[in-house]
């Protein structure tokens, strides 16, 4: 039996595609607690910026919203969502993490509706916040989701945010800035990225325990593979201790089992 369940797992991969003096804009839950633990052990100089004006803090724990005080504490500035977008849009943030009810093979996700009457939708989601703009502009887009056929579309219902749209070089000429776009998806299953050309998402890494036709199955559409699919590096000692004892120690978010 491991020693650590899946969102340790997640969370401990995503940490470590965040490199030092890199930039990268979180909310809270598993994406904050990626960036703390890359941080504290990867990259030091990693810059955090919280959508509510927090640009970084020295987080003395987890915060449980964008706008807790915590993301404030000791920050190099206590400024506004419109600093933090203004420096998305200027081309300063290099990384950011984002989720939503589906995504679909482009990376293109969904926090709008389900359903295809926006004014009668079967569910009506929070909708974009930040997303669309941290999507759109910052470099790197990274998701951190489940593996589930009810959220990996063919199709999404809604962009709210976009990813490659209709791949290829569609996201290009729709104007937005060029070689950004989605970079990674980590679930409980698999690691993956998108094959350059079509902008497909691609299966890189597969987590311990699971096969690629285990991803396959719990995906709502074809999933391409890479020539040389490797298994998921699982947490280290160092990561697990570092998760759990400073960066998490209450359990919010990787849980107690």
């Amino acid at each position: 039996m491991s020693d650590y369940n899946a969102m340790e797992l997640m969370i401990a991969a995503a940490s470590r595609e965040l490199e030092d003096g890199a930039s990268v804009a979180v909310g809270t839950g598993a994406p904050c607690a990626a960036a703390m633990l890359a941080q504290k052990i990867y990259a030091p100089s990693l810059l955090i910026l919280f959508e509510a004006g927090g640009v970084d803090p020295k987080l003395p724990e987890m915060p449980i919203s964008v706008g807790d005080s915590r993301s404030f504490y000791e920050a190099c500035m206590a400024g506004s969502m419109a600093d933090i977008m203004n420096s998305c849009a200027r081309g300063f943030v290099d990384y950011t993490f984002l989720g939503g009810a589906q995504i679909d093979m482009y990376g293109n996700l969904n926090s709008t509706i389900i359903g295809d009457d926006h004014q009668k939708p079967k569910v009506r989601l929070p909708g974009s916040g930040g997303a669309n703009d941290f999507g759109s502009l910052c470099w790197r887009m990274m998701v951190m989701t489940n593996q589930d056929k009810r959220r990996f579309v063919k199709k999404v219902d809604y962009i709210t945010t976009p990813g490659w749209l209709e791949g290829g070089d569609s996201r290009k000429h729709s104007g937005l800035p060029l070689d950004s776009g989605p970079y990674k998806i980590v679930t409980d299953m698999a690691v993956m990225d998108f094959e350059p050309e079509s902008k497909r998402m691609r299966v890189i890494s597969v987590n311990p325990g699971f096969s690629f036709d285990d991803v396959q199955q719990n995906c709502g559409f074809e999933l391409l593979q890479s020539e040389n699919i490797e298994e998921t590096a699982p947490p280290t000692s160092q990561e697990l201790d570092v998760l759990r004892n400073e960066v998490d120690p209450y359990r919010y978010v990787i849980g107690r089992g």
